[in-house]
C-alpha cells in the first residue's frame, strides 16, 4: 500500500464569527488570542509539528489580518531590532515564500464548499484539515498523533473525542467498528443524532486527513443540513470505498466557537504555562471566593 505523506493543510477561515460580535466586527475570529497567540497560530504550529509544509487558508472578505499575521512586519521588526528586543517571539508567525496560499470562498455555503474551494491547490494528494476554533491542547499535538497513525494504515482519518453519552446530540458522531488502541474503524457518520439513536459517544472534533477523492465527491455534493454543502456528507460517501479510521485524541479540546469554551481555553493555557500559572491560579481562586 502506497501511503503518500501529508504535506498540505487546509484551514477554512471564511466564517463571520457572529457569535463573538462586536469583537469580530473588524478582527477575524481566528485572530482572537488564547493568552498571547491567536487561534490560527496554534493551528499552524500544530500542522508544522506534524510535518506539514504548505498552509492553505480559505478566506473571505475582511480576513486580511490573517495574511498580515503570517507575513514579515517590517516596521515592527526594524523598531524592535533597533531597541535591542528579542525577535524570536515572531519566529512562529513567519511562513516562508510559497509555504502559504490564500483562496477566497465568495459566499458562505458550508464547510464542504470551503474545502472544495482549495481543490486546485491541494491537487492530487492527501491533505489535512484544521478547524481553528476547535482548539486542541496537548503534546504531541492532535495532528501529529493522527499523522503517526496514518503512516501505518493510510486512507482517511478523523480526530474523535469521547464525551458523556447524554451530550452527543450536539455533535457529529461515528459508528465504530474494530478498535486497536487509539485507532477505531469508522463504519458510518451521524450528524447530531438523538441520544437514544447515537451509535457511540465518539464525536468528530475538527481535525481530518482526507484523500483527494473527497474533492470529486464534493464537486457533485447536494446541499445538506442548513442548505449548506456538508463535509460530513461527503466523507460518509467515502466509507466502504477507502479505509476510514478515527483517532481518539490524547489531550483536551476546547470549543472556541463558543464564548464559554473560549474563556475556558484561555484559563487552561494560562494554567499550563510556567511563566504565569501561579498568578493566574491565585486570581481565579480570589474571584471564586
Amino acid at each position: 500500500m502506497d501511503i503518500k505523506p501529508i504535506r498540505k493543510a487546509v484551514f477554512p477561515v471564511a466564517g463571520l464569527g457572529t457569535r463573538f460580535l462586536p469583537a469580530t466586527k473588524a478582527i477575524p475570529k481566528e485572530m482572537l488570542p488564547i493568552v498571547d497567540s491567536p487561534l490560527i497560530q496554534y493551528a499552524v504550529d500544530e500542522a508544522r509539528e506534524a510535518g506539514i509544509e504548505q498552509m492553505i487558508f480559505v478566506t473571505g472578505r475582511g480576513k486580511s489580518a490573517i495574511e498580515d499575521h503570517f507575513d514579515i512586519a517590517y516596521e515592527l521588526e526594524k523598531t524592535m531590532s533597533e531597541r535591542g528586543k528579542d525577535l524570536s517571539v515572531l519566529g512562529p508567525t513567519r511562513l516562508g515564500p510559497g509555504n502559504c496560499a490564500y483562496v477566497r470562498q465568495q459566499e458562505p455555503m458550508g464547510l464542504g464548499h470551503a474545502i472544495w474551494c482549495a481543490r486546485d491547490i491541494v491537487g492530487d494528494e492527501p491533505f489535512a484539515i484544521f478547524l481553528p476554533d476547535e482548539f486542541m491542547h496537548g503534546s504531541p499535538g492532535c495532528m501529529k498523533q493522527m499523522v503517526d497513525a496514518y503512516h501505518s494504515i493510510g486512507g482517511n482519518m478523523i480526530s474523535v473525542l469521547e464525551i458523556p453519552h447524554e451530550k452527543v446530540s450536539s455533535y457529529g458522531v461515528i459508528a465504530p467498528g474494530e478498535s486497536n488502541g487509539a485507532v477505531t474503524e469508522v463504519l458510518g457518520l451521524v450528524e447530531k443524532p438523538k441520544v437514544e439513536d447515537a451509535p457511540s459517544n465518539l464525536i468528530i472534533s475538527g481535525r481530518y486527513i482526507l484523500q483527494p477523492e473527497v474533492m470529486r465527491v464534493l464537486e457533485h455534493q447536494e446541499k445538506g443540513a442548513g442548505g449548506e454543502i456538508q463535509l460530513t456528507d461527503a466523507m460518509a460517501q467515502m466509507i466502504g470505498k477507502q479505509p476510514f479510521h478515527a483517532v481518539t485524541f490524547d489531550g483536551s479540546r476546547y470549543d472556541c466557537g463558543s464564548k464559554v469554551g473560549y474563556i475556558e481555553a484561555n484559563l487552561a493555557v494560562a494554567l499550563s504555562r510556567t511563566d504565569m500559572a501561579d498568578e493566574v491560579r491565585a486570581i481565579a481562586l480570589n474571584l471564586l471566593n
